[in-house]
């Protein structure tokens, strides 16, 4: 059976728009439905999977993934006519509320979140796909989400949550996962959401909600977190039952008060600290605040995983959702103990329910196949010849060197490397998820005392106090962190120490706290980018480079060799790597 999953609400902000005009452009991102993505199953095996942002460049874009869908298709070599199942990450319609909601709410359903205005948007972007009455269904968000961690897990039987900002009503549930089935043994409402609660403190602090949180994740290392805890452990109420209260999130009285959390932003003006606006210097209280956020985060998530362990005594936990992306708490949740095994689906956001829309329909229809998801690169490739095409097109702008093998390509990289030089890295199927790791990257040095900065400003374009992470050999990764020999973290999704005699020599990874979000390569799962890593190896006595996803502020991961090219010469990238071909610019003096 072919089944398509796919995410996002496309109408969500512009009927926010309409309903509520006037308000800053941050507070249009307080909606559901971004990180629109697709991903095709076919007879209970993953084939493809892509986000939409990538085909339409449009940073967690929720458009219907049409660029997507047809991507998925594509690579399986059928058209999207032939497709026997459309299942959407979301199902308002199994809770049956909608008939006493609020005006706005009911206006918000008919025209976002029903089955009719689904189908009606559908016929309008894939006109090709007949009878979509029957082909298209629904599975609920928690479902699909938990579906993308238990099924890409390898494991029958285990834990799984799920934590974001929220589903249709939801913003926690946890499920025991076992013989390829899913029961759920708690729920909380998105009232009381952790993940609402971490994205309006990062939107308080002057960065984008639904979008940013990541910087705070970043920033919180700066700060002292004893300056602000008495106000998070106040507000954020751990219960008996492994749940949380968080009454600052129903302080909200109308539907304008709701649409932007205006009473509860309000609180935080008077009871935390004043907003910082965009453009503002961040001072000691905003990494303060920051740094008391993380710890109550980490604190609220090892209460869940903790008290759950404890009642199913399960010992292992697959986790999804977008508060599964935070590094920091998951790798305090490791090493509490409270599981022997964590695993984190690598697309846990909304692009990766697509997956799990997929995965849930097929467990229903077929037997899904649960394999531990080995590198997510379920994304587009490019043929040679699509490569050269590309090329062709800057042929006045570029130099081009050519390599008869990937070897030679490597080596020739690695001393590039070695020189201290910044270089981009575009070979193979895209990633899957908000982590480049190895086939559309940003690549570097991390002994050079000035690389990150240099990386930040001249390349990213971004703040300053964010951190890189490292890409190191699964071989070679005990070595520099305090980690046990063989310890797979091929996600770029947990932290660990870096052993303190490496840590002055390892400044471009190495974070303010002595850790970094590590990346262990293997050469069965990502055998090119672990060949690149061997011969940086010879050249600088290290098996690891700085590694960020080859894109520049405000800009989706590159997809196309066209955008690789492009990007590359808006930056201060040295070489771009481009399959067998090194790409420099042309000289301004020639």
């Amino acid at each position: 059976m072919k089944i398509i999953g796919w995410s996002g609400f496309e109408n969500a902000m512009a009927f926010k728009q309409d309903e509520f005009p006037g308000l800053d452009l941050r507070e249009y991102r307080i909606v559901q439905g971004q990180d629109s993505a697709a991903a095709l199953v076919i007879d209970g095996d993953i084939i493809a999977a892509a986000a939409e942002e990538r085909f339409n460049g449009r940073k967690h874009s929720g458009a219907f993934p049409a660029g997507a869908i047809r991507y998925c298709a594509a690579e399986a070599g059928i058209g999207v006519r032939d497709i026997d199942a459309f299942v959407h990450a979301f199902d308002y319609g199994a809770y049956r509320f909608h008939h006493s909601l609020s005006d706005l709410a009911k206006r918000r359903y008919r025209k976002v979140y029903s089955r009719e205005a689904i189908l009606e948007l559908f016929g309008r972007r894939l006109p090709e796909v007949e009878n979509r009455e029957e082909k298209l269904h629904h599975v609920e968000h928690h479902i699909a989400h938990a579906a993308s961690a238990y099924y890409t897990s390898g494991w029958d039987e285990c834990l799984v949550a799920v934590l974001d900002g929220m589903g249709e009503v939801h913003s926690i549930t946890v499920w025991h996962a076992c013989d390829g089935r899913l029961e759920n043994i708690h729920k909380q409402s998105a009232n009381n959401s952790l993940g609402v609660l971490y994205s309006l403190v990062t939107l308080h602090l002057g960065f984008d909600f639904n979008s940013d949180e990541y910087k705070i994740m970043g920033l919180a290392p700066y700060g002292d977190p004893a300056k602000f805890r008495a106000f998070y452990d106040e507000h954020v109420q751990l219960l008996d039952d492994g749940g949380l209260r968080i009454p600052i999130l129903s302080l909200n009285k109308t539907p304008f008060e709701r649409e932007v959390y205006e009473r509860t932003r309000a609180f935080l003006t008077e009871n935390l600290i004043a907003p910082r606006k965009p453009d503002d210097e961040i001072e000691d209280v905003h990494r303060d605040v920051a740094a008391a956020l993380q710890e109550c985060l980490n604190r609220a998530i090892h209460h869940i995983g903790s008290h759950f362990a404890k009642t199913t005594g399960l010992r292992r936990l697959a986790m999804a959702g977008g508060v599964a992306l935070n590094c920091t708490a998951n790798s305090k949740l490791l090493d509490s103990n409270a599981f022997d095994e964590i695993y984190v689906q690598p697309a846990a956001a909304d692009d990766g329910a697509a997956l799990g829309a997929a995965l849930a329909y097929a467990a229903t229809e077929d037997k899904v196949r649960n394999l531990r998801m080995a590198v997510p690169f379920l994304g587009p490739a490019y043929a040679p010849s699509e490569l050269d095409r590309a090329i062709e097109q800057y042929a006045d702008r570029i130099e081009v060197e050519r390599f008869e093998s990937c070897s030679d390509t490597c080596a020739a990289a690695a001393q590039c490397i070695a020189n201290g030089q910044v270089i981009a890295w575009f070979r193979g199927r895209m990633e899957f998820g908000p982590r480049a790791l190895g086939h559309r990257s940003i690549l570097a040095d991390p002994g050079h005392p000035e690389m990150r900065d240099r990386v930040n400003a001249m390349v990213k374009m971004r703040e300053a106090f964010r951190p890189f992470a490292p890409a190191v050999t699964l071989e070679t990764v005990h070595d520099w962190f305090e980690v046990d020999p063989g310890a797979e973290l091929p996600y770029m999704i947990f932290i660990v120490r870096v052993r303190e005699e490496h840590r002055a020599a390892l400044p471009g990874i190495t974070h303010v706290d002595g850790t970094a979000r590590v990346q262990t390569v293997a050469a069965d799962t990502n055998p090119s980018f672990h060949e690149l890593l061997k011969h940086v190896g010879d050249t600088t006595g290290r098996e690891m480079v700085l590694n960020t996803s080859f894109n520049v502020k405000g800009q989706p991961m590159v997809n196309t060799p066209e955008e690789a090219i492009e990007t590359f010469l808006g930056t201060g990238i040295d070489v771009l790597f481009l399959g067998e071909a090194a790409v420099r610019r042309v000289p301004t003096d020639a």
